[in-house]
């Protein structure tokens, strides 16, 4: 038989840890919702003219023949570098101790370069310092840089075109258009093939892109993210990109 004291102990410890658990609990949501905030937006190119645009590739220039005029007086045909401003990034649906919570990761140290020939987009390519990547919390950059991407023995994570992009008819500045991509992605070491949407911009006397590409962890051998049963993430994450390029 277990005494009366021993069962006050029993309850005492019960109703503790469960106070323990109930603080944890509210101090996450807390911590979420009301001093961290909302997460990021999702990179994207935003422009007054975009609502006239929305046309894709193949298709008319959005704002009609006076797109396709002011896009022939400024030739696009060289080399466009990536420049100042550029933001390469992730973004990965998590619950933390219960609580739904999107994870966002970027960084501005990229390199790259556009390739243009006329009317064409013929190559095309960007690098990212992988350990440059941070989130808002330190203890989710430690295990991005360590147990999951691994940044010492990968350090790279490269994009890289692998066919043309035709903009025929070229959008007149300050129109958005979207085009699809192909090209191979690598993460973690491993190339996979990837095809996606991105949208283009000619801003002034720079060229921006931005897209989103999916990114299924087990395709590039990437550990879910998932840390016990504290945080838990999806199986797939998004990366995100916004480049601006100047001639170079």
């Amino acid at each position: 038989m277990i005494s009366r004291r021993a069962r006050r102990w029993v309850l005492w410890i019960a109703g503790a840890a469960l106070v323990a658990v109930a603080a944890v609990i509210g101090g996450t949501f807390v911590y979420i919702h009301f001093i961290s905030g909302p997460a990021p937006a999702q990179l994207s190119l935003k422009s007054p003219a975009s609502s006239a645009g929305g046309s894709t590739a193949g298709g008319g220039a959005a704002a009609g023949s006076t797109a396709s005029t002011g896009a022939a007086s400024t030739p696009l045909t060289g080399t466009w570098r990536v420049a100042s401003g550029s933001v390469v990034g992730y973004r990965v649906k998590e619950v933390l101790f219960g609580q739904d919570n999107i994870a966002v990761g970027r960084t501005g140290d990229i390199t790259g370069q556009l390739t243009i020939g006329g009317t064409t987009v013929t190559a095309g390519s960007f690098t990212v310092q992988m350990a440059t990547i941070t989130s808002d919390a330190s203890q989710r950059d430690a295990q991005f840089r360590g147990r999951i991407m691994d940044t010492a023995a990968y350090p790279t994570g490269t994009l890289v075109l692998t066919r043309p992009i035709p903009l025929t008819p070229l959008p007149a500045a300050g129109v958005i258009r979207t085009y699809t991509a192909a090209g191979r992605l690598t993460l973690h070491g491993h190339p996979r093939q990837v095809t996606f949407p991105l949208s283009a911009e000619r801003a002034g006397a720079r060229i921006e892109i931005s897209g989103a590409i999916p990114v299924l962890f087990a395709d590039w051998d990437i550990p879910n993210p998932s840390f016990g049963s504290v945080i838990t993430t999806q199986n797939h994450g998004v990366l995100e990109f916004l480049l601006k390029f100047d001639r170079a």
